[in-house]
């Protein structure tokens, strides 16, 4: 089932905790990222990135579970943290000042926040990224709940970081409401047990269905009603 934005009458259900990506689900950055991660795969890494490569290994995990896709083994603890470096320092001077929030959602986290439903932020992104997220997007008071890429062993597609995000809101991953962008980042949620609802700021609609979504949506226009 795919929706146009709104959700269905036919899905009533009130979830006990709300799950959110960062990258492509607060804001639609897809394209800083994309730029940074061609431009600093082949000064770093001398990989010369194809689209299919940024559309199918890039989105959905950490930088080292992501450089381990496109070359075949894992970096080295030197190699990592240089490309995490160059890799996101740039991200930062694409993204600084052209960042804005995806429709609807300051109203959907208000009215989350009326009606007592806990959520919390759940990315594969560090620390200094969300720090920048945050700030760019004014969100920092916002979301107290937080899972970054330091917190969990396995990232996306594992179901850890999901499962961790629910926890950190006392609530059971089963009965959480999760958003998620990336084809790898539904397939955590969905593997952790959560409802998914995909955004379509990144990926295809029918790739997210087919990873585990319930719906897929272009933005949270119309949420605050639904909630109400």
């Amino acid at each position: 089932m795919r929706d146009t934005g709104r959700m269905k009458d036919s899905w009533p259900w009130r979830p006990a905790g709300v799950l959110f990506d960062m990258d492509g689900v607060l804001t639609a950055n897809n394209h800083h990222h994309r730029q940074a991660w061609a431009e600093t795969a082949r000064t770093v890494l001398d990989l010369h990135l194809t689209e299919e490569d940024l559309d199918t290994k890039v989105d959905g995990g950490r930088n080292p579970e992501i450089i381990e896709r496109l070359t075949g083994r894992a970096p080295d603890a030197d190699l990592a943290a240089r490309f995490e470096d160059a890799k996101e320092g740039r991200y930062r001077e694409l993204a600084a000042g052209a960042l804005s929030e995806v429709a609807g959602l300051s109203a959907y986290l208000d009215a989350l926040d009326a009606r007592g439903i806990p959520f919390a932020l759940v990315t594969s992104a560090g620390l200094p990224n969300v720090a920048f997220g945050m700030a760019q997007l004014g969100f920092g008071a916002r979301f107290v709940s937080r899972v970054t890429g330091e917190d969990v062993s396995r990232g996306k597609p594992h179901p850890e970081p999901f499962l961790l995000g629910a926890q950190r809101l006392g609530v059971d991953a089963a009965e959480c409401l999760a958003h998620e962008d990336a084809v790898n980042g539904v397939r955590s949620a969905a593997g952790a047990g959560c409802r998914v609802v995909a955004l379509t700021t990144t990926a295809p609609p029918q790739a997210l269905l087919d990873a585990g979504a319930s719906l897929t949506v272009p933005d949270f226009t119309g949420w605050a009603a639904w909630l109400a």
